[in-house]
C-alpha cells in the first residue's frame, strides 16, 4: 500500500500552465530540491511566480472560498423571503456542512485514484486529472459517463449564471443599455478566460475575488441596517410550498460549488492536504452569507420576492456602485473557475490537452464560450435559474454521486484495508461513514431533486410565461409613459 504521505504527490505548473510531474518521493527532474513554497522558482523571489503560480494550501482555500460564493450572495436574500428567517439560517448551516462533507469525500476518492495509478506507474505529466476520470478509474465507464454528463452540464449552466449575473448587476450602474445588450458585452469579456491555462494560475485572482465578495457581503448587511426597515415591511415567508422549496434549492446550489474540487486539488503541490480546506472555506463563507441575507430580509421583507437581485432595493450610492463593480470582476473570475474544467474536457476530446502553446489552447477553447453566451441570452432569469440548476444538476453532481461513489469504492473489506485515506478522526467508523452517505443520498434525492426540482421548474416556467424567452430586460422597472412624464399644461385665460 502507498503510505498517506506518498499519496500526497503533486503536480507543479510551470510558467506555461503545464505540469511537471513530481515522483512518489516528491522529487522532480524539472524541479529537484524545490520546496512547497518555491516550486520551480530557483530559490529566488519572482513576481510572476508570486502572482501567477499557486499550489499551496492557502491557494486552495482562497480558490474554494472565492468560488463558493459569488453572484449567489445577491440571491440569498431572495431565498430568505421565500423560506423565512429561521429556515433560511438553518438550511444554510445544514447544506454548508453537507457540502463540506461531500467535498471531503471527493478529495478522498481523488487521493485513492491517484495512489492506485501511481502504483501502476501511470504518469500524469501534462495531464490534469478530472472528476469523471476518478470515477472511471474507481468504478468503471458507466460512472464516468454519469460524472461527465452531470459535471459538464452543471459547469456549463454555472458559467451561464455568472454571465446573467454580470448583465443584471451592471444594469444598476448603467441602465442606458438593456440587460440583453450587457450580456453580449460581458460574454465577449468573459471569453478572455480561455487564456488562463489552469487553476495554478488563479492565485492572485482567487485572493482578489474573495476580497471583493467580502466587501459586497458586508456592504449589503451594513446598508440594509442603515437603511432600516422600509415602511409597512412584512415578513410572511414561508407562504407557499413552491416558493419554500425553490428557496431551499438555491441554498443547496450555494454550497454545491465543489464541482471543481478535483481540479483545485490537482493544482496543489500536496493534494492530500485538501481534506478539510473546503470546510474551513465554508466556515468563512458563513460570515458573509448569514449576516447579509438576514439583514436584507429584515429590512425589506416580502419586497424581495419580486427582486431576486439584492442590489435592486438598495439606494444608488458610491458604496453600492463599488460593490457592483467588484462583483462584476469577481463574476468574471468565477466564470473562469466554472469554465476551466470544461476547457480541459474539450481539449482532451480534440487532442489539444498536451499542447504547450497558450495561444493554440485558447483558440481551441473558444467554442465552449459560444453555447454559454447563447443560453444566457435565452434564459436571463437571474435567481430562478439558480434553483433549477441546484435541483436538477447540483443535487447529483456534488451530493448524490460522490456519496454513492464513496460507498461503492470501499464496499469490500480489502478496499477498506488498503484505503489510501482512513475514516476521519471525528467519524472513525466505516459504517458511520456509509450511514451518513446514504442519508445524504436519500435526503438530496427526495428533498433536493424531487421536491426542489418540482418547485424550481414550476417557478422557472412561470418566469418564461411572464417574461418570455430571450427577455430583453428581465425584472427591469417599466418605463414611465411619456404622457405621465410631461407636466399638465395650465389653462389659458
Amino acid at each position: 500500500m502507498v503510505p498517506r504521505e506518498q499519496a500526497e504527490e503533486s503536480i507543479v505548473a510551470d510558467g506555461n500552465g503545464k505540469e511537471d510531474e513530481v515522483g512518489v518521493m516528491g522529487v522532480s527532474s524539472a524541479a529537484d530540491g524545490a520546496d512547497e513554497h518555491g516550486h520551480g522558482g530557483g530559490g529566488g523571489f519572482s513576481m510572476k511566480t508570486f502572482l501567477w503560480h499557486g499550489g499551496s494550501v492557502w491557494d486552495a482555500w482562497f480558490s474554494c472560498a472565492s468560488n463558493q460564493v459569488a453572484q449567489v450572495l445577491l440571491t440569498l436574500p431572495y431565498s430568505f423571503s421565500q423560506l423565512g428567517m429561521i429556515s433560511g439560517v438553518i438550511l444554510q448551516l445544514f447544506y454548508g456542512f453537507m457540502g463540506s462533507w461531500t467535498a471531503y469525500l471527493i478529495s478522498v476518492l481523488y487521493v485513492e485514484y491517484r495512489s492506485r495509478k501511481e502504483k501502476e506507474g501511470v504518469s500524469f505529466k501534462n495531464h490534469v486529472i478530472q472528476w469523471f476520470e476518478v470515477l472511471d478509474g474507481l468504478l468503471g465507464p458507466y460512472w464516468k459517463a454519469a460524472g461527465l454528463a452531470f459535471n459538464c452540464t452543471f459547469l456549463l449552466f454555472g458559467s451561464v449564471i455568472q454571465l446573467i449575473a454580470c448583465a443584471s448587476n451592471i444594469y444598476y450602474i448603467n441602465d442606458r443599455l438593456d440587460k440583453r445588450t450587457w450580456t453580449y458585452i460581458f460574454g465577449a469579456c468573459c471569453a478572455t478566460t480561455v487564456f488562463i491555462p489552469s487553476f495554478h494560475n488563479y492565485r492572485i485572482w482567487s485572493f482578489l475575488g474573495l476580497g471583493m465578495t467580502t466587501y459586497t457581503a458586508w456592504y449589503l448587511a451594513i446598508a440594509a441596517l442603515i437603511n432600516g426597515q422600509v415602511e409597512g415591511v412584512t415578513h410572511t415567508g414561508p407562504t407557499k410550498l413552491v416558493l419554500y422549496f425553490t428557496g431551499a434549492t438555491n441554498i443547496l446550489y450555494t454550497f454545491g460549488g465543489h464541482a471543481v474540487t478535483v481540479e483545485i486539488m490537482h493544482a496543489m503541490w500536496k493534494p492530500a492536504k485538501f481534506k478539510y480546506i473546503y470546510l474551513l472555506a465554508t466556515l468563512y463563507v458563513f460570515t458573509l452569507t448569514l449576516p447579509s441575507a438576514s439583514a436584507m430580509y429584515w429590512a425589506f421583507g416580502d419586497e424581495l420576492l419580486t427582486h431576486s437581485n439584492a442590489f435592486a432595493l438598495l439606494p444608488k450610492t458610491a458604496w453600492r456602485d463599488a460593490a457592483v463593480i467588484l462583483m462584476l470582476i469577481h463574476q468574471f473570475i468565477t466564470f473562469g473557475f466554472a469554465c476551466t474544467p470544461l476547457y480541459f474536457v474539450w481539449e482532451k476530446v480534440i487532442g489539444m490537452h498536451d499542447t504547450k502553446s497558450i495561444c493554440l489552447r485558447a483558440l481551441a477553447r473558444l467554442p465552449i464560450v459560444v453555447p454559454i453566451w447563447f443560453l444566457a441570452i435565452i434564459f436571463p432569469f437571474f435567481g430562478p435559474i439558480n434553483s433549477a440548476v441546484g435541483a436538477l444538476l447540483v443535487s447529483f453532481t456534488v451530493y448524490i454521486i460522490p456519496a454513492l461513489a464513496h460507498v461503492l469504492t470501499y464496499r469490500t473489506a480489502s478496499a477498506r484495508m488498503n484505503a489510501a485515506e482512513k475514516p476521519p478522526f471525528f467519524l472513525p467508523s466505516w459504517t458511520g461513514m456509509f450511514v451518513l452517505n446514504m442519508f445524504i443520498v436519500v435526503w438530496v434525492l427526495v428533498v433536493g431533486f424531487g421536491l426542489g426540482g418540482w418547485a424550481s421548474m414550476v417557478n422557472f416556467i412561470r418566469q418564461i410565461d411572464t417574461f418570455g424567452l430571450f427577455a430583453k430586460c428581465y425584472q427591469c422597472p417599466k418605463p414611465v409613459p411619456a404622457m405621465a412624464q410631461s407636466p399638465v399644461p395650465l389653462p389659458h385665460h
